[in-house]
């Protein structure tokens, strides 16, 4: 599954399942470092079945191994594979063990093997729930695995060969980026990059240059003259070379981007910055705040060996307004969650494809707009998408399976909507496409995605998106090819081309002129220009004709819309009827008359129009809001009222009209 898209809570509800339906005493849920087992336990604590209100913790023992005690009570426990392996050796463990990714430590030529353990034996569990299977299964590792009697559940977001190979090529389930993205449990992501002359070509210092020369572990300098001629390239940098220049050229540059980057908001985006050493993590704290000008706890690193604890950074990253940027190197590579992340800034380039996936899945996390303005308060919008800011050409030297869905960023939603609608079939389009709707479909709201379902033949635009994605999938290619052809005497490649065909069209068909309309209409109302290029001067301040003109022209094209859709709107019939009809005015005709303004004709908002008549009819009156000041300019158009009357000084009218009626 997709990084993000709920792997472990998947995982707890088949856990449940096989405890309550299948009769499994003892499940072990296998990580492989102390942080990772510690976000599962949270998660086990925080899940509540859908056929019972109580927590999986009320209804059955769950421990987390923190020592070589298990407990025989324990339905579910919880491991990083470190500890299983220790507890089956009768070892003690130290807890630094658990905190680094066990792939990347180096082992042993020959590891001690299992032997029989009578506390754990092979029976223990009866199932065996492996996550981060991909890194898990090698090496000293496998035997803990192999030791036991016990069905196999791997979980990642990354297979490779070897995994695959592990687990014999069954696959249970396969969720990838894309449809996750699609189906909104994921966000998608753009790429930012940056680049410095130094990043791509390196430099050279001459000899006899007096230079710098730091120590690696205690940060000591010393002043010295270069001997030889030093030349180094890009990818030396912050290993045998630091050059704060290049550091500072790129933070300068994301510093500047940022309104580019993410527009109208007035403080950094919560941002996590990947560096190749601890030592370089601080290279970049130290320039970052300089930069930014602002204290300590702007910028923090978490990384195994911060000072402050990592699981308290972890949670202040998470939960608080700041920091607003951390430096890590591996802490929060892999499985753990910051859903406010919106920028990743990678300033180490990674070599493994699957290592850089799990780096990206830090981003995917979706989150809405109360829980994201808790520590980004000026988000317009949920979170409905993150950015790779590439600082070393990662994204270019390495081929990976979630790929951003935007291909044609410069072309605008309009054009890409009018292409489809007139025949353009291609991936790079229709992926574009379904990457913008996917995003509108995190800001628009129920009325607007109800109009687009009447628009689009009874789709929501989840379903839409689906479609598109569908027309270059190769499995649906797949299963659509054996549906029209299933005994056909026609090549593989004709089947699937004939497939890709049919289901292109299909999507393609549904974006009509209207829909196209109404999407880029929608479009338009969440966004908004912000013209820095050209500056104003006050030319007028005050009313005078050509106000009063403009006040003219303004009420004029309101009555001219109010008469002209008279018949078409319940609410403009009743008040054209006799008066005794009026009584039938609901506020939801009301509500719709204002709608049909706002698609219609935004610029005669009723609040603008009620300004003008204000000023034509030499009144003072005063509009509670959108829906009052409408009906009273209704009755306004109609002659009902004389001159415009705010609701205050109907409502005393009213009132005062009942009194002298009412009998002594």
């Amino acid at each position: 599954m997709a990084t993000g898209s709920g792997k472990t809570y998947t995982a707890i509800t088949f856990i449940y399942r096989l405890l309550k339906f299948a009769d499994a005493k003892r499940i072990l849920f296998l990580v492989d470092t102390r942080n990772l087992g510690k976000q599962a336990e949270q998660e086990f604590m925080a899940y509540t079945p859908s056929d019972d209100n109580r927590k999986f913790t009320e209804l059955y023992n769950v421990q987390r191994l923190k020592s070589g005690y298990v407990s025989k009570d324990a339905q579910v426990c919880i491991s990083t594979i470190q500890r299983l392996y220790s507890i089956l050796k009768g070892e003690e463990l130290d807890e630094a063990a658990e905190e680094v990714n066990p792939n990347e430590r180096r082992l042993p030529k020959e590891p001690m093997p299992v032997v029989y353990n009578e506390k754990v034996p092979p029976e223990f569990f009866d199932f065996i729930v492996i996550d981060e299977c991909h890194r898990s299964i090698y090496n000293l590792w496998q035997q803990v695995l192999d030791y036991f009697d016990a069905f196999l559940i791997g979980l990642t977001a990354t297979p490779d060969k070897h995994t695959f190979g592990f687990f014999k090529e069954n696959i249970v389930s396969e969720y990838p980026h894309e449809r996750a993205v699609a189906d909104g449990v994921n966000v998608g992501y753009d790429v930012f990059t940056i680049e410095t002359e130094i990043t791509r070509q390196g430099a050279k210092i001459f000899a006899r240059e007096y230079i710098d020369v730091r120590e690696c572990l205690t940060r000591k300098k010393r002043w010295e003259q270069l001997e030889d001629e030093l030349n180094y390239e890009g990818k030396q940098l912050d290993q045998d070379v630091v050059n704060p220049s290049q550091i500072r050229n790129v933070i300068k540059a994301f510093k500047n981007k940022l309104p580019e980057i993410f527009p109208n908001r007035n403080e950094v985006p919560k941002t996590l910055i990947f560096a190749k050493t601890d030592s370089h993590a601080d290279d970049i704290i130290e320039i970052v705040r300089e930069e930014f000008a602002e204290g300590n706890d702007f910028c923090k690193k978490i990384t195994y060996k911060s000072e402050e604890d990592g699981d308290t950074l972890l949670a202040q990253f998470r939960n608080s307004y700041n920091p607003r940027i951390a430096v890590a190197v591996d802490m929060i590579a892999t499985g753990t969650d910051v859903k406010p992340l919106e920028r990743l800034l990678f300033m180490r380039d990674v070599r493994s494809a699957n290592y850089f996936e799990q780096m990206k899945g830090r981003g995917t996390r979706t989150l809405g707009l109360d829980d994201l303005k808790k520590v980004t308060p000026s988000a317009k919008y949920e979170k409905d998408h993150f950015v790779i800011v590439d600082a070393v050409g990662v994204t270019k030297t390495l081929k990976t399976d979630s790929r951003p869905l935007e291909r044609k960023r410069t072309v605008p939603l309009k054009d890409l909507l009018n292409a489809v609608m007139m025949g353009a079939r291609d991936e790079d389009t229709y992926l574009s496409l379904a990457n913008r709707l996917t995003r509108m479909d995190r800001q628009i709201k129920d009325k607007e995605r109800q109009k687009i379902k009447e628009l689009s033949g009874g789709l929501p635009l989840g379903a839409i998106v689906n479609s598109l994605l569908d027309a270059h999938n190769p499995d649906r290619i797949e299963e659509k090819a054996n549906e029209l052809f299933p005994g056909a005497d026609m090549s593989l490649e004709q089947k699937w081309e004939k497939a890709r065909e049919e289901l292109a069209k299909k999507a393609g068909h549904i974006f009509t002129g209207a829909l196209n309309e109404y999407l880029d209409v929608v479009r338009r109302s969440l966004e908004q220009i912000i013209d820095t290029v050209n500056i104003d001067k006050v030319t007028f301040a005050g009313w005078d004709k050509q106000a009063e003109d403009q006040a003219g022209k303004l009420v004029k094209d309101f009555k001219e819309f109010i008469e002209a859709n008279k018949d078409e709107i319940a609410a403009l019939t009743i008040f054209y009827s006799q008066p005794y009809r009026r009584r039938e005015i609901t506020y939801k005709t009301i509500k719709d008359v204002l709608e049909i303004l706002k698609e219609k004709k935004p610029q005669l908002a009723p609040l603008r129009v009620w300004e003008a008549y204000t000023h034509l009819d030499k009144v003072n009156a005063s509009a509670k809001s959108e829906l009052t000041a409408l009906v009273g300019l209704i009755r306004r158009v109609l002659g009902i009222d004389k001159e415009l009357t705010d609701y205050d000084t109907i409502a005393r009218r009213n009132f005062r009209d009942w009194v002298v009626r009412a009998p002594n």
